[in-house]
C-alpha cells in the first residue's frame, strides 16, 4: 500500500447521537465529482481509518480514469462503533454528511455495507448509488469484470483458456463467490478460503472447489491467485511462500508497499493491477446512478478484459511492469 497520499480534500464527520465516525477522502476531481464506495469496519483508531480512506481514494482516481467513466476518485470509511448502535440511523447521519459536500462526492456500497445501508443514506441525500430503489448490489459486476480480466491474463501469460486452470480465491464473499461461479462455469479448477468457514464450504459445494483454511490459501500451488478480501495481503512475509504464475483479484491495494510489484516480477509472477481488473462494480454503480441502461453498463464492464490485455501487451512491449504501465496510462488520461 505504500506511503499515504495527500488527497485534494479530507473530511471528518462525527455524530455522537448515532455513533458515526466517518472519513471522506476526495483524491481528484479532474474528470468529475468523486465516486467511490463506503467501507464499514472496526478500525482501531481514526488514523487507521484516515490512511485507508486516502489510499483507497487514490486508487479510485486511477480506476475511474482507466474505466472511462466521468468521475474523479474518492472514498469513504466509517468506523464500526464498539458498542450497540442503530445501523439505519448511523447511515442516515452519514447521508446527511455526504449531502453537505454538495455533490462533490457520490458514495456506493463497499466492504461491510449493503443495500439497506444505501437506503438509509438515500433518506438524506441523492448522492448515493446502490439503494434498493435504484441500482442494487454492484458486486456481481465486479465479479463479471474480474472474470473477463482473469481470462485475458491467463491467455496472455499461459496462452490458454480457463479450462483446467487452477485458481485459488482468497475471500468468497459477494464478489469472490460470484467469481467462483464464473470460473467454474468455464472449467477452472478452484481452491477457496474465507474467514467464514461455512461460507467457504457453501461456495465449494456449489462450484466443486476445494476449501482450505484461510492461512493456507496464499501459499496454495496454483496457476492464478485471486485475492478477494482486504488489501495489503502481498507483503514481505507472504512473498517467499507464493506458488503461482499470476495474481489477479478483486481486493483493493493488494500490494503492501510499492516495490512489491517489482519483487513479484522478479519471482516470475505476473501481477495484474487491482485498480484495472476490479472496476466492474464502480462502472455499474456510477453509470447506473447516471441512468445508463443495463445493456450499456454490461458492455462497458465486459471491456475490462480488453483493457487488461492492452495493459499487459503495452507492459511487455516496453519492458515495464503492468502496474507502472497502468498508472502512467491513467495519469495521461487525467492530464488529457
Amino acid at each position: 500500500m505504500g506511503a499515504v497520499p495527500e488527497p485534494l480534500e479530507l473530511h471528518h464527520f462525527s455524530d455522537p447521537a448515532t455513533g458515526l465516525e466517518a472519513i471522506v477522502a476526495l483524491d481528484n476531481l479532474t474528470l468529475g465529482p468523486a465516486f467511490g464506495g463506503c467501507r464499514f469496519r472496526a478500525y482501531g483508531d481514526l488514523t487507521a481509518a484516515r490512511e485507508d480512506a486516502c489510499l483507497l481514494a487514490a486508487g479510485m482516481t486511477l480506476k475511474n480514469a482507466l474505466a472511462g467513466i466521468p468521475f474523479g476518485g474518492g472514498k469513504a470509511v466509517i468506523r464500526r462503533p464498539e458498542g450497540a448502535f442503530h445501523r439505519a440511523a448511523l447511515f442516515a447521519a452519514f447521508g446527511q454528511a455526504i449531502d453537505s459536500l454538495q455533490g462533490r462526492y457520490v458514495t456506493a456500497m463497499d466492504s461491510g455495507t449493503e443495500t439497506a445501508d444505501m437506503d438509509a443514506i438515500a433518506t438524506r441525500t441523492r448522492f448515493v448509488s446502490g439503494s434498493s430503489g435504484q441500482e442494487g448490489d454492484p458486486s456481481p459486476f465486479t465479479a463479471r469484470g474480474l472474470a473477463h480480466g482473469i481470462r485475458a491474463a491467463v491467455a496472455c501469460e499461459l496462452q490458454r483458456d480457463l479450462a483446467g486452470v487452477h485458481v485459488a480465491i482468497q475471500g468468497v464473499g459477494h464478489v469472490g463467490a460470484a467469481l467462483a461461479e464464473h470460473l467454474a462455469a468455464e472449467g477452472a479448477r478452484l481452491t477457496v478460503a474465507d474467514v467464514d468457514s461455512r461460507q467457504a464450504k457453501a461456495v465449494a459445494d456449489a462450484t466443486g472447489a476445494r476449501a482450505v483454511h484461510p492461512a493456507e490459501v496464499l501459499a496454495t500451488p496454483c496457476d492464478l491467485l485471486a485475492p478477494c478480501a482486504f488489501g495489503g495481503v502481498l507483503d514481505d512475509s507472504v512473498l517467499p511462500t507464493l506458488d503461482c504464475r499470476i495474481i489477479a483479484g478483486a481486493a483493493n491495494n493488494q500490494l503492501a508497499h510499492p516495490d512489491m510489484a517489482e519483487r513479484l516480477a522478479a519471482r516470475g509472477i505476473l501481477y495484474v493491477p487491482d485498480f484495472v481488473i476490479n472496476s466492474g462494480g464502480v462502472i455499474h454503480a456510477a453509470l447506473a446512478w447516471q441512468g445508463e441502461s443495463a445493456t450499456a453498463i454490461g458492455q462497458r464492464v465486459d471491456r475490462i478484459g480488453a483493457t487488461v490485455a492492452d495493459i499487459l501487451e503495452r507492459a511487455r512491449s516496453t519492458g515495464t511492469l503492468p502496474e507502472t504501465t497502468a498508472v502512467d496510462l491513467a495519469r495521461s488520461l487525467l492530464e488529457a
